[in-house]
C-alpha cells in the first residue's frame, strides 16, 4: 500500500475518532451544539442517541486502524470493508440527515477507497 493510501485511511479513521469524541463527550456542550448546529434543547433530548452514534463511529475508526496494523493478507480486505462501510454510512447520512455528511464522511472515505484499490497490487 502506498503512503498516500495509508495516509488517507488514517485520515478517515481520525475523522471518525473526532466524530466519536464530539458525539460521546461534547454533544451537550456549546462546542457540540456548534459542531452539529444543535439547539441546547435538542442536544439534551438526544444525548443518549448521540452517544450511541459516537460508539458506532468509534467502531469504524477501530476497524480502519486495525486495517493499517493488520498483517498483509488481512490489510486489504479490512480496508475495503471498513472504507465501504463509511461510504455507505456517509451516503445514507447525507440522504437522510444532512447533506454536509457527504463531504465530511463519504467523500474522504471514497477517496481513500479509490487510493487503496489503485495501489492494491503494490502491497
Amino acid at each position: 500500500m502506498t503512503l498516500v493510501a495509508k495516509a488517507l485511511v488514517a485520515l478517515v479513521a481520525l475523522i471518525h475518532v473526532g466524530i466519536l469524541v464530539i458525539e460521546m463527550v461534547f454533544w451537550n456542550t456549546p462546542f457540540g451544539h456548534r459542531s452539529f448546529n444543535l439547539t441546547p434543547e435538542f442536544a439534551a433530548q438526544s444525548v443518549v442517541l448521540a452517544a450511541n452514534q459516537g460508539l458506532y463511529n468509534g467502531f469504524l475508526a477501530a476497524g480502519l486502524i486495525w486495517s493499517l496494523l493488520a498483517p498483509k493478507h488481512l490489510a486489504l480486505p479490512l480496508k475495503i470493508f471498513f472504507l465501504g462501510c463509511v461510504v455507505v454510512a456517509g451516503l445514507f447520512g447525507a440522504a437522510t440527515a444532512k447533506v454536509s455528511i457527504l463531504f465530511v464522511q463519504a467523500m474522504p472515505a471514497a477517496l481513500a477507497l479509490g487510493a487503496v484499490l489503485m495501489t492494491r497490487d503494490r502491497t
